[in-house]
Parts: C-alpha cells; sequence; structure tokens
C-alpha cells in the first residue's frame, strides 16, 4: 500500500474547522482507494506567534521539507494586525513560500451549475466558465529590493529575473497542453520595463509549445474582461502582484470566495490552500465552507501525490452534493434543500467520496 506524509497547518480563524472536514475526505478516499495518509501538524501564523513568538517556527521549515505535500487553512485576525510586519501572520505565509520554492500558485476559477445564479453576474455570462489563473509567487513587488519606509516617502522594486519568468512561463504552458491549448499572459507592458522584459520572454517560451494560442492582455483591460467575457479565457498567465488581484476578482465569479481552492507548486514540497481568509468573525461558530479546502485537498492528491482517481472522485462528490441542494449558509440562498453546518458538509463529501 502508497503511503504519504501530509503536512498539517491548520493556522488561525476557520483554518482548523476547515482542515478537520478536508481530512475526514481524505481518510474516507484513502481507504476508498487503498493509499495511506500520515499526518504531522505543524504552526504557523498566528497560532504560531502566540505559541512560539514568531509567525514561522524553524521546526515548521524542516517539518514541511520532509513531507509529500502541505495541506493549509489559513492565518491571520485582528489580534495580531498591530505588530510589527516582520511579526506579522502573513509574513510567515510568504517566509514558507518562499522556503519551499513554490513559486507557482494556481488557482481555478469554475461555475458549479448548480450555482449559476449565486454570482453577480447574469447566468449567461457565466454559465461554463472554468479558467486556471497561474501566478508567480516568489517574485515580483512583494520580494523586490529595495525596499524601504523613509520619513517623506516609501518604495518596494518590482524585480524578475529571466529564471523566474521562463520557469512560471513552462508551468502555464504544460497546464494549457492539458486543456484547451490557450494562454493570456496579462502583464503592464505599456509602462512598466519589468512586464516588457516578461512578455519578451513568454513568447520565447511559447515557440517550444507551437500548439498553444498565446496572447497578451494589459491587467487592467483584463480586469474588466474576466467581469465582462470570462469565457473567453482558459489558462491565465500572470506576475504576483497582478495575479493575486486578478486570481480574487476571478473566484467572485463562482458567487463565493468559499468555493474555490489554491496549490502552490514549484520545486519541492506543495502546498494546498483555500483562497479565501482567516474568517475570524465566523470562527468557532461551525458555518463556516470546507468546499475550497476539501478541493485544495483534492488538488493535493492530483498534483503532489499523483492519486488522480481519488482527486476525480472528491471532485464528483462536490458537484453530487451542490446537485441534491445540500449548502453551507453562505450560499443558502441559491437552490438549497438543506443548509448544512461546515461538519455536516464534510461528513456529506466524505460519504459519496467513498462509494
Amino acid at each position: 500500500m502508497k503511503s504519504y506524509k501530509i503536512g498539517i497547518i491548520k493556522g488561525d480563524g476557520i483554518g482548523p474547522e476547515i482542515i478537520d472536514e478536508a481530512i475526514k475526505v481524505l481518510d474516507a478516499i484513502s481507504v476508498k482507494q487503498g493509499f495511506n495518509l500520515k499526518y504531522e501538524e505543524m504552526l504557523l501564523g498566528g497560532a504560531a506567534i502566540d505559541e512560539t513568538g514568531v509567525p514561522l517556527p524553524d521546526e515548521t521549515i524542516q517539518g514541511v521539507k520532509k513531507c509529500d505535500a502541505v495541506l493549509f487553512g489559513a492565518i491571520g485576525g485582528p489580534k495580531w494586525d498591530k505588530l510589527e510586519r516582520h511579526l506579522r501572520p502573513e509574513t510567515g505565509l510568504l517566509g514558507l513560500r518562499k522556503e519551499m520554492g513554490t513559486f507557482a500558485n494556481l488557482r481555478p476559477a469554475m461555475v458549479y451549475d448548480e450555482l449559476v445564479n449565486a454570482s453577480s453576474l447574469k447566468p449567461e455570462v457565466i454559465k461554463g466558465v472554468d479558467i486556471m489563473v497561474v501566478r508567480e509567487l516568489t517574485g515580483g513587488i512583494y520580494f523586490g529590493q529595495p525596499r524601504a519606509i523613509e520619513e517623506d516617502r516609501a518604495y518596494n522594486t518590482m524585480v524578475y529575473t529571466r529564471e523566474e519568468v521562463e520557469r512560471i512561463a513552462v508551468v502555464a504552458f504544460e497546464i494549457a497542453m492539458k486543456r484547451n491549448k490557450r494562454i493570456c499572459s496579462v502583464d503592464k507592458a505599456n509602462v512598466l520595463e519589468v512586464s516588457h522584459f516578461w512578455r519578451d520572454i513568454v513568447e520565447e517560451v511559447a515557440k517550444n509549445y507551437p500548439e498553444v494560442e498565446l496572447s497578451h492582455m494589459y491587467v487592467d483591460n483584463a480586469a474588466m474582461q474576466l467581469i465582462r467575457a470570462p469565457k473567453q479565457f482558459d489558462v491565465i498567465l500572470t506576475g504576483n502582484i497582478f495575479g493575486d488581484i486578478l486570481s480574487d476578482a476571478a473566484s467572485m465569479l463562482s458567487g463565493s470566495i468559499g468555493l474555490l481552492p489554491s496549490a502552490s507548486t514549484g520545486k519541492g514540497v506543495g502546498l494546498f490552500e483555500p483562497i479565501h481568509g482567516s474568517a475570524p468573525d465566523i470562527a468557532g461558530q461551525g458555518i463556516a465552507n470546507p468546499l475550497a479546502t476539501i478541493s485544495s485537498a483534492s488538488m493535493m492528491l492530483r498534483y503532489a501525490l499523483g492519486e488522480s482517481k481519488a482527486a476525480d472522485k472528491i471532485d464528483e462528490a462536490i458537484k453530487r452534493a451542490l446537485s441534491e441542494g445540500y449548502r453551507t449558509g453562505d450560499i443558502g440562498d441559491y437552490d438549497a434543500k438543506e443548509i448544512c453546518t461546515c461538519s455536516q458538509m464534510g461528513d456529506i463529501i466524505a460519504d459519496y467520496a467513498s462509494r
């Protein structure tokens, strides 16, 4: 029997609740599909600050490197907002991504037919939307040097190297080859030298993938087009800050940020997490939507462990639960047969996945 070691980072807010439901589903599907999952829990973010005084303990850095994959919940909350930047939960997450070498952030944005009315956009605009945003994760303005806050000004520097652009472009083209073979590379090449550099290198990489149709779009137009006509996109390739913004915008096509997963992959161990935050206002109430985290577990099985059949079963279970009218409160206004707690939704998905 195959066995995998999974790092578990529950984090803050609703993180522990949603991770528990994902583990429930993973346990069910691993039994059904005949493989074993061993979990090791680690600290990150506010929970780590409270216990160790830092947002990213050395034990977590060393621990994740010994895992086959890491499943992560969410971090942050008002309790830690006033700390110095280097001690804040978000700094711990950025540091972890850097340590893990996870330079590619994969964010699917799909619209379930059962929830086509949940979006603020017209059903005819979003029905059938299935987009993959490929965001560069460890370069760009978030990590560029120099950076400083001075008395009368502050600055950050957007920097990309050839290697950074080439490797994220390869990831996007490889994904496009398995989808509809279309990539839209998003930049701001009309005003930013770094974006002009980005565009030139993406076009070089494209020569190795003649079957893939490559287009370019400025980020402001891309934001508009995501709302105007999202079905024109298949794979969106973009840098760190543009990807951060566009992937959140794309996520709302689905109607709830509680539905969509993400994967951060690269040189070593992959990190899999829902795209929403820690939602401290609803933590502990049992009303969080675990579907994004369960979908992230599915992505982990598919992209990190090679257990595609198990991932398919989880995806099918989610669709079945939605088609039968099971909803958490955030999507409860849309053809709901039953409003479920976080735990109840996990039970339903685990049951369906294991049949």
